[in-house]
């Protein structure tokens, strides 16, 4: 195995270059004042046959021996502070030595801006996270490939969109990582299900890691981190949202403590947009295209509205799916939709209403009473459609 050169790792020249020089990407580099250079890539190259030991520990010390069920319901006593075995106190004693709950670095008053913004984002935010961020990411083979070996595709895109709903929707909320809040719960259980994952598919499938390096290797965790803070913010602007440099610098230091509190090593995290953008630079220009399987993951998102029970009308379900295709184009450029065969929206212009919406109460958002009533009003309405996926769509 060759650790300093995986065969996953080359130089993109498909669709990822398409979006540094022609899509969303122009406009990034245009605000970090310069094109990063490729070569300086290369010491990212072992992360990609790094991997959160810690975490597979509690995987093999606790979860293999008793099982996920009853093993997330010891974690989950743990951390509220119930009485647990000695054995398995031991085991999560030594796992929480590793990971510092509250650093010298953390700021909370940031991290409340961050959720401020992630919230009052309301339902557009969704659409980001899901026409965006989610298809988006596709469009790399590597990044796709532990998705296909847990059988993601077999069990269908509505549960992969709900888990990502609750764990993002739970991380959002205010106060999530203050005192009694529960964000750390859903990180913690979250960063053990990517280990559990992680074992599992190293130790029941053909996994070749000399092709795909380690799955949910520390680089591609990043490369998560990212979509879910840069990614994100980008879209964000795209539908209208003008976040305020409070809020810009509050999402990156939330997103910079979730990434940590997965595992991933602080050297790594952004510190800021501009960071940030040369990290997103060259991870995404050193990947492989897209193939069959990435095909397959965007087909399943395309259809997953249309085979839920969500809405009730078929014609409700065409509409929403239209919807969804729209602003698949809107944000991933037709280059990238053609890749990844993503079909043309019939229905466009009423959803360009939501844009003009957007932008024109952005307008309104220095009045602090109209901010506070936009974060309140935003975060209800995620809470609603969590409850929608959980009601409708988790199978």
């Amino acid at each position: 195995m060759n650790v300093n050169h995986p065969r996953r790792y080359q130089i993109n020249t498909t669709s990822f270059e398409h979006y540094w020089k022609k899509g969303a990407g122009v406009l990034l580099l245009k605000k970090l004042g310069f094109t990063p250079d490729i070569r300086n890539a290369d010491p990212f190259k072992p992360y990609l046959f790094e991997f959160d030991r810690e975490g597979d520990k509690v995987i093999e010390q606790l979860y293999e021996p008793i099982g996920f069920q009853r093993a997330h319901e010891v974690l989950k006593a743990y951390m509220n502070h119930q009485p647990i075995c000695r054995e398995h106190q031991d085991i999560l004693d030594a796992f929480f030595k590793t990971v510092e709950l509250d650093p010298p670095w953390l700021d909370h008053q940031k991290i409340d801006k961050g959720i401020e913004l992630s919230q009052r984002s309301g339902v557009p935010g969704l659409l980001v996270l899901r026409d965006y961020c989610l298809m988006g990411g596709y469009e790399s083979a590597a990044i796709n490939k532990p998705l296909i070996y847990t059988g993601i595709l077999k069990k269908g895109a509505a549960k992969r969109l709900t888990d990502t709903t609750v764990f993002w929707v739970n991380i959002t909320r205010t106060g999530a990582f203050r005192k009694e809040g529960q964000g750390l719960w859903h990180v913690i259980s979250t960063r053990l299900i990517h280990s559990f994952s992680r074992t599992g598919i190293l130790k029941k499938t053909d996994w070749k890691i000399e092709q795909w390096g380690i799955p949910l290797n520390t680089w591609d965790m990043l490369a998560t981190q990212l979509g879910f803070s840069l990614v994100f913010l980008t879209g964000l602007r795209r539908m209208g949202f003008n976040p305020s440099e409070e809020e810009v610098a509050g999402l990156f230091h939330l997103w910079k403590y979730i990434g940590y509190l997965l595992g991933i090593p602080l050297e790594l995290l952004p510190e800021n947009e501009h960071q940030a953008i040369e990290a997103l630079y060259y991870w995404t220009m050193t990947q492989a295209p897209g193939d069959a399987d990435s095909v397959a993951l965007a087909d399943a998102l395309m259809r997953e509205t249309m085979e839920s029970g969500f809405p009730r009308s078929w014609f409700a379900r065409k509409l929403m799916q239209q919807m969804h295709l729209f602003y698949n184009h809107y944000f991933l450029g037709r280059y990238s939709c053609r890749l990844l065969r993503i079909p043309k929206p019939f229905v466009r212009g009423i959803f360009r209403i939501f844009l003009w919406r957007i932008k024109r109460l952005e307008r309104k958002m220095s009045n602090r009473k109209l901010r506070a009533k936009a974060i309140l009003d935003g975060g209800a309405r995620q809470l609603s459609a969590l409850n929608i996926y959980l009601k409708y769509k988790y199978h």
